[in-house]
């Protein structure tokens, strides 16, 4: 089966979406799905990645599975489905489309760089010298850590690297998102392991 992931990033630049292609496809493609790749479609906001979504998924071949990546924004309350926190956050109140079920809905928790975090071998590769790992927080539930410290950890971590300078979103995500470990991402979020997993799963059959 063909997939489609319809994510939230890249802006409104050419560029951006195209590094953003880039660095899903890189990190999907070391999660084990080399040669079952799905196309990574960059939508800019996440309303637009929604609306991207829902317009494939009414137009979507019986060979084809369409998914939605979004950044949760905020924490998730346990054994809440995708769909359920998205209808109910005010800023959001989206209501899952007719055909969808949970396996078309995905977040990043409570942002993307929290996936950063589980793989301070990865960033320190990525960001060379002045990089201080003390910096970033020493946790294994990369999904309970409140977005703003997030940012805040990273920036700390990143605050004295030459030539690369200090984290930021535009210039760094995409590029670091390409050298993380699927493995630790995986150990480290329940929400990435499901996405790993299912794409596996609809793409291979396992």
């Amino acid at each position: 089966m063909r997939a489609k992931v319809y994510v939230e990033g890249g802006g409104d630049k050419l560029e951006l979406h195209t590094a953003c292609r880039k660095g899903f496809s890189t990190l999907f493609e070391r999660a084990g799905l080399r040669g079952h790749m799905p196309r990574i479609v960059a939508s800019g906001s996440r309303g637009q990645a929604f609306s991207d979504f829902c317009t494939a998924l009414r137009n979507a071949a019986s060979d084809e599975f369409v998914c939605l990546l979004v950044d949760s924004e905020d924490p998730v309350r346990p054994n809440t489905s995708p769909w359920a926190f998205l209808g109910v956050r005010q800023a959001d109140q989206w209501q899952r489309p007719p055909g969808a079920d949970d396996d078309n809905a995905y977040l990043m928790v409570q942002c993307m760089e929290a996936w950063f975090l589980a793989d301070a071998d990865a960033l320190e590769g990525y960001f060379g010298q002045g990089f201080r790992g003390s910096a970033l927080p020493n946790r294994t539930d990369v999904d309970n850590i409140p977005k703003r410290d997030v940012f805040a950890a990273l920036e700390r971590a990143t605050c004295a690297c030459a030539p690369k300078g200090q984290y930021k979103k535009g210039a760094h995500s995409f590029k670091v998102l390409a050298t993380l470990d699927p493995d630790k991402v995986a150990q480290a979020s329940p929400y990435a392991r499901r996405l790993f997993d299912t794409l596996k799963q609809k793409t291979q059959g396992t």
